[in-house]
This record gives structure tokens, sequence and C-alpha cells, in this order.
């Protein structure tokens, strides 16, 4: 007996033994058939719940590659500056935020922000600490960039993290300062943690509360599992592990979560024997998340040639150190995950994965974790580069909505060398596997709005005029894949995600038009009609 059937619909299984179906059927949370409508209604007792899907596209659940899910849900309640057009606003929001009063019980009397992105701002600059006392007074103020790497914090909060004009940069951080040595606000890297660790922390019940909250808005997306990844040398993977914990104990927990290890606690997960992959069909342990350099916009992304204002941004962690952490890692079963975002960056870290291959032994492949090694962001490539990656096996995870959001930055920092950004369709042409994803909060974690971005290579006001460097457009077969295979390969979990196929997890998602012939542009206005989770309807538009 099936428990549910979904009928006349135009499905596109990803299975390539048999691309398209019109119905399916769902049996104890997997697929038990996928067929014609007149086959999968036969299947049909009392009590089973029959949907029409009236002709509509339906597609394997999306998976959102790397998301912070920890750090997004619980922000999802701090003002919103990611949409703000010019520094005045930006500073409109704080002043609002500071006089609200039922904003002072929020996270401590602190005023917490993420998103803002200077690039096309009229005032033509980033703000200080002076611009946030001036409108937040003596509260506490730390507002995080776009891309995470950097952040503007205000006077109360250098001085509540102790940062004053003695204060010697951490390793792998940077604090900015004006001619006469004074902070100016802005942080850099691991300096932000500094300012961090004075915030005062999320309660397990709020963090509980939170991602209950973000796994519905993600639903609402098509989203069906998401994977977890840390930031550097950051204190969220803990908590945000044991809620997770115990949110799939209470069967609460209403996605297909694979969440990563930060890479300083590598060393604890190996003495506890912890192993990518372990885990149910919730909740897994995915990779050892390590950062070999910054980012585009704070300047610390590693670069073979420098940025405008001269610098070729930080080397985060010495190579030799990721090779070790990659040798220890392997030898434990655990996989890896490395932050690469400049084009040096990118070519060293390839020599160590190179190196690695050429003394591996043998028997290593039988403690080798079944899970392929990854690359985070693949940013900017070099050809050669790009070349010696498909060689090897790792898995390139990549934003493609990203791609549109840097192209003013992009442009002004590399000027010509933008060519390198993004190479989508070249890597794709190479044989790399790719997984895509979103980064969020660095951007919203809409499936949609990557696959019209990989696609179109614009914006979604259809800016630049046949797309930004449109020779890395990719078919949107291709972004639906990335959303849907890509990922379960990517995680060892083909056998049991990633395509509608009898025996595997009945995660689907239904969309009120084809996207594949839709005109591209029509992507971004796409709406998700349903989205089911193991045979359950969680969101219904």
């Amino acid at each position: 007996m099936a428990d549910l059937i979904a009928i006349n619909g135009n499905i596109q299984t990803q299975n390539p033994q048999r691309p398209r179906a019109e119905a399916l059927a769902v049996c104890g949370g997997r697929i038990s058939a996928v067929g014609d409508t007149a086959e999968i209604r036969a299947m049909a007792r009392p009590g089973t719940q029959v949907i029409d899907l009236k002709g509509r596209l339906t597609l394997p659940g999306f998976t959102e590659s790397h998301i912070h899910f920890y750090d997004w849900s619980v922000g999802r309640k701090w003002p919103e500056i990611s949409a703000v057009r010019s520094l005045g606003e930006l500073l409109s929001v704080v002043r609002a935020a500071a006089g609200d009063p039922a904003k002072r019980e929020v996270s401590g009397g602190w005023i917490i922000g993420q998103g803002w992105n200077e690039s096309g701002w009229p005032e033509g600059r980033m703000p200080n600490r002076d611009d946030l006392d001036r409108v937040a007074g003596q509260r506490p103020v730390i507002l995080w960039r776009s891309d995470l790497h950097l952040a503007v914090a205000s006077s109360r909060a250098l001085s509540l993290a102790g940062i004053t004009a003695q204060t010697p940069d951490p390793d792998q951080g940077v604090i900015c300062r004006d001619k006469t040595g004074r902070p100016t606000g802005i942080l850099q890297d691991l300096a932000i943690n500094r300012v961090k660790a004075e915030i005062p922390a999320v309660t397990e019940a709020e963090a509980m509360s939170a991602m209950t909250d973000a796994m519905s808005a993600l639903h609402a997306l098509g989203i069906t599992g998401i994977h977890d990844l840390r930031l550097m040398d950051g204190t969220e993977g803990p908590p945000c592990f044991r809620a997770l914990q115990r949110l799939n104990a209470e069967n609460r927990l209403r996605l297909r979560v694979w969440t990563c290890i930060p890479g300083h606690l590598m060393d604890d997960a190996i003495r506890l024997g912890l192993r990518t992959g372990m885990g149910d069909d919730m909740l897994r342990i995915g990779h050892v998340k390590l950062f070999s350099d910054g980012g585009l916009g704070a300047h610390t992304a590693w670069m073979s040639e420098p940025f405008a204002d001269g610098s070729c941004g930080i080397p985060l962690r010495p190579m030799s150190d990721i090779a070790d952490m990659l040798r220890r890692a392997e030898g434990a079963g655990l996989a890896v995950a490395v932050h690469a975002i400049g084009d040096r960056a990118n070519r060293e870290l390839i020599r160590v994965f190179e190196q690695l291959e050429r003394e591996r032994p043998e028997s290593a492949h039988h403690t080798r974790s079944r899970v392929p090694h990854r690359m985070e962001h693949l940013q900017l490539m070099q050809t050669e580069d790009i070349e010696r990656l498909a060689r090897l096996d790792i898995v390139g995870s990549v934003q493609p909505r990203q791609a549109t959001d840097d192209i003013i930055l992009t442009d002004r920092e590399l000027g010509e060398r933008g060519r390198l950004a993004y190479r989508f369709r070249d890597m794709l042409t190479h044989g790399i596997p790719l997984t895509f994803g979103s980064d969020c909060p660095v951007t919203a974690p809409d499936p949609l709005s990557g696959i019209h971005a990989a696609v179109t290579r614009q914006r979604e006001d259809g800016t630049p005029e046949g797309g930004w460097y449109p020779e890395q457009r990719i078919r949107v077969a291709q972004a639906i894949h990335g959303y849907t295979v890509g990922p379960a390969k990517a995680t060892g979990q083909w056998a049991d995600a990633g395509s509608l196929t009898p025996g595997k997890l009945a995660d689907f998602v239904v969309t009120d038009r084809d996207i594949r012939t839709a005109d591209p542009g029509e992507i971004p206005e796409t709406r998700v009609v349903l989205t089911v989770l193991g045979g359950n309807v969680v969101y219904e538009g």
C-alpha cells in the first residue's frame, strides 16, 4: 500500500535510467514506484494521500550545499541590512534599532547585523566606528559585511573586546587603523572574533526555536537538505550540533542536515572516533572545514597578483599545516572541505591535493571516507588550475548567486582579471563535479535564484545585458543537477538521495512553471507550490 501518491505530473527524476515520469508512490518515507498516472493510481488504498500535480514540474528536493545554518537562523531576528543601498540608509537602520526599546532585550542590548555591501554605495566607502557611534551612542554594535570576512564595530564594542591602538593584529586577522594608529572599527577575518566573543551567547532553547523557524523558510524555497558549514575558528559548531541533535531526538528536525566539524576541533573529533557520514537519514557528520584564505571584499583572498590597493590578501593557514591535517583526517575516516577564494589559494591548495594523491598508500583507501574532499568556492581560477583539479577526486562547492552579487566589486578590484571569477562552465566542461549553494547568509538561500544566476550571469533585474562574462553561462539542466544530484554525490548519498528513484528518500519539490523551458529571465518569478520531505508535505504554497 502506498502512503502517498503524486499523479498527473511533469516529473523530471534526475535518474538517467528513467528521466521522466507522470507519477510516483511513497511508502515508509521512500519512493516505492515511479511510472505513469494509471499505474501509480492503482497502488492507492483507503487512507492513501493523493496529490494531483496538475502537470507541474516536479524535481528532487533541493539541497543547499553551503549554508551557515546556525548563524543564519539566529541572525534572522537581527535588523535587516542586506538590502541597504547607501551608507546613510545603513546608519538609519542602526539609529532605528538603537531607539527601539524592544531591541534592547535582544542579544543583551547589542545591535548586530549582517549583509551590508558597500560596492554600489554612492558614498564610495565602508562604515567606521565613528559613523556607528553617532547613531548608536553607547550601544555596542557589530555589523558584518555580506561576505562574513569583514565587520565594523562601534567604539563601545571595541572597548568591551579590549581593542585599542596598542592591540596587535591577531594571527590570521587584521585590525584596520587610521594614519595615527587608531582602530577604525573595521576588522578582518579572525580579528572579528575578539568582538564576537563579547556578545551574549544564545541559549539552546533560543537556537532550537530559531532553527525551527528557519527550516520552514527553507521549505518554502523547495529545500529539503542542507550542508551546514562552519565559520573559521567560530564558536557556533558545538552549540549548533547540540541543538540539531535535540531537534532530531524530538522528531522536530525537518531538514536532512550534513553538519560539518570546525577545523580547530578536528583532533577532538578524531579522539572521539567520529567519521564523516556517521548518523541517520536526518543528521550526519559532514566534512572538517578548513580555511586557506579570506574573502574578496575584505581584500583577504590570497591572490597571485595584487588588488587595486596593492595587497595580495592573506594565506590564513600555511599549506604545510593543511596538508598535515588532510593526512590525519584521512587516516581517521574524515573528509575535509577547504575554503579557497583567491587564485593563489586555489593553486596552492590543488598542489597540496596533488601531493597527497602521490604519497597516499594503497592501504589508505581502507581508512579514507567514501566521501570525497571538497574545495569551497573556487571563486578565482586560472585555466591550468582548472585542468589540474579535474584530474583529482575533489568536489567543487560553488555559489552561483555570489557571481552576480560580486560584479561591481570584482570589476573594480580586478579589472580584466574578472574573467577568472566563477568559471562554472569551464569547470563542468573539464569534468569537475560541482555542488551548488549560496553561502547563506552571504546571499539568500534560494535555489531558483541561484539557478537563474548560473544560467544567465545576470542580476534579477536583467543586468548586465547579455550577462557578465556570458561564456560561463550553463544550462538549466546543469544548474538543477547542482542542487540535486551534485549534493548527493558530494556526500556519498547517491544511493539514497538526489533523484526520484524507487528505494530513495521521498523528497521532492513542485514549482508553478517549468524552468527548463521558460524564458531564463522568468526563473526568479517561479514559485515553489509544494515541498515534500520523506513523504510528508512540509510546505504548500
